[in-house]
């Protein structure tokens, strides 16, 4: 987007920076040093300093775009510079990134690029580095991202895989791990991993019994055609919507929205009044299902391990009313239940969170290969115990916002291979109107950012026997 305050450099002294860059390098910065997420940390920081309209829609997308287009940032900067990236002081590095985002992917000038990042280092850092944060920038204007892609990335030719994670900005393993997962369509990767670095819609979630969509769409938004219950924004704070302000209505991927209906929709002989969701922090699941429940004379149990999160999830579902049975702080590998005493259970289980890059971009460079071993364990062990906490005939819905291979099929093959009392349900009818989402397994649904435009949640259903 184009710059509501694109003016020259002004001249050389202790010029503060301007809000809406300054917003976005204190987000960088408490990404860096607290391990933040944009979409958490800006919000709130937008509003205690004033900032609104065009320039919080600047602020935002120079934070965010920054975070997502990482990789072949550095990549270039790494290109103008006369050392390695690491040592360069990182509130400098951080300023760097700022103003390449801005030269290459943003509708601002270079002169006003260059000169308002040289004004911040000033602000923020002081006035040593200006000299070089100016050379650098200025070496960065010298091509566009496609001219810089083509000299700085790998040959695509001998080094796929290394040319993609430069020129869309995931790290190597996350490209090859999409690559496994999309499996005979791989030639979609590039598709997939330019959606990643496409800033999502803002979707909000009405709550059946507490708000409706029509009411979203007064309050400006857009009825979506995927999700009964969604309504995309197509700008200003969610906050201000009355019924997300009141907790009727909630922020919701429609991804998420999907895989909690079907959940809520799977056919279901016999009893089914106790629903539980076993990892349900931070709430946006249990809200819906709360609500869903309530209409059905259903009751939904939303337990979190972390006592944090838990109190996120009864915010959530404060106005819940008869749907929810409570919200309990337990772990979910070590039941506070009887076994065999819920109809229904959700595990949407942690994950790498590797589908929804698009809207917590840092995601992609705060993993490592390693991390999934550990997190497929703990899958494993909740889809598990999940089986145990359902009544014969029960349904358990295993869900992940990620489409790596070892955290989607890998896990549900492993507790079938393991257990002969449950049986894979064909999750496929409940996406009839939905292409394309076929899953690793036959009968497990896969849904893509750059298929669906939702987050690429997972979800196989389960039955006891």
């Amino acid at each position: 987007m184009s710059d509501p305050r694109a003016r020259p450099s002004r001249r050389a002294g202790r010029t503060p920076a301007d809000p809406p860059r300054e917003a976005a390098y204190d987000v960088l910065a408490a990404i860096r040093e607290k391990d933040s997420y944009a979409n958490l940390v800006l919000p709130p920081l937008l509003r205690s300093r004033g900032i609104t309209g065009r320039d919080a829609a600047f602020a935002t997308e120079l934070a965010s775009g920054t975070v997502r287009r990482l990789g072949s940032y550095d990549a270039v900067i790494a290109a103008c510079v006369d050392r390695p990236l690491a040592e360069v002081d990182a509130p400098v590095l951080d300023a760097l990134r700022l103003g390449t985002h801005q030269l290459l992917a943003m509708r601002v000038p270079s002169h006003a690029a260059v000169g308002t990042t040289v004004d911040l280092v000033r602000s923020k850092v002081g006035h040593g580095p200006a000299g070089f944060v100016n050379a650098v920038l200025r070496k960065v204007a010298a091509h566009d991202l496609a001219g810089w892609i083509r000299r700085v990335a790998p040959d695509p030719g001998t080094d796929p895989v290394g040319f993609s994670s430069v020129a869309y900005s995931h790290p190597r393993w996350v490209v090859s791990a999409f690559t496994a997962a999309l499996g005979d369509d791989a030639g979609q990767l590039d598709s997939l991993l330019a959606a990643d670095n496409v800033a999502p819609k803002v979707t909000l979630a009405a709550r059946p019994g507490l708000s409706t969509v029509e009411e979203l769409v007064v309050a400006g938004g857009t009825a979506s055609s995927l999700s009964p219950y969604a309504v995309q924004l197509s700008s200003g704070d969610p906050g201000e919507v009355a019924a997300v302000r009141e907790g009727r209505a909630g922020v919701q991927d429609e991804g998420s929205q999907l895989v909690a209906a079907a959940f809520a929709g799977a056919p279901l002989a016999g009893r089914d009044t106790r629903w539980l969701d076993l990892c349900a922090g931070p709430g946006g699941k249990s809200a819906l299902l709360a609500a869903l429940a309530g209409q059905r004379g259903a009751r939904l149990l939303a337990s979190e391990r972390l006592e944090h999160r838990a109190a996120l999830v009864a915010g959530a579902t404060s106005r819940s009313g008869a749907g929810l049975l409570g919200v309990l702080s337990a772990d979910g590998t070590r039941p506070a239940w009887r076994a065999g005493s819920f109809d229904r259970v959700l595990v949407d289980a942690p994950c790498t969170g590797l589908g929804a890059l698009r809207r917590r971009p840092e995601a992609r460079w705060r993993g490592t290969p390693g991390d999934i071993g550990q997190l497929v364990g703990l899958q494993r062990a909740l889809l598990g115990s999940a089986l145990d906490s359902v009544r014969p005939a029960g349904l358990v819905a295993y869900v992940t916002c990620s489409p790596v291979l070892a955290e989607t099929s890998g896990v549900v093959s492993a507790v079938l291979a393991e257990r002969d009392d449950v049986r894979l349900d064909d999750a496929s009818p409940l996406f009839a109107s939905l292409p394309q989402c076929e899953g690793p397994m036959p009968g497990t649904v896969q849904l893509w950012p750059h298929r669906h435009g939702t987050d690429a949640m997972f979800l196989a259903l389960l039955r006891r026997g």
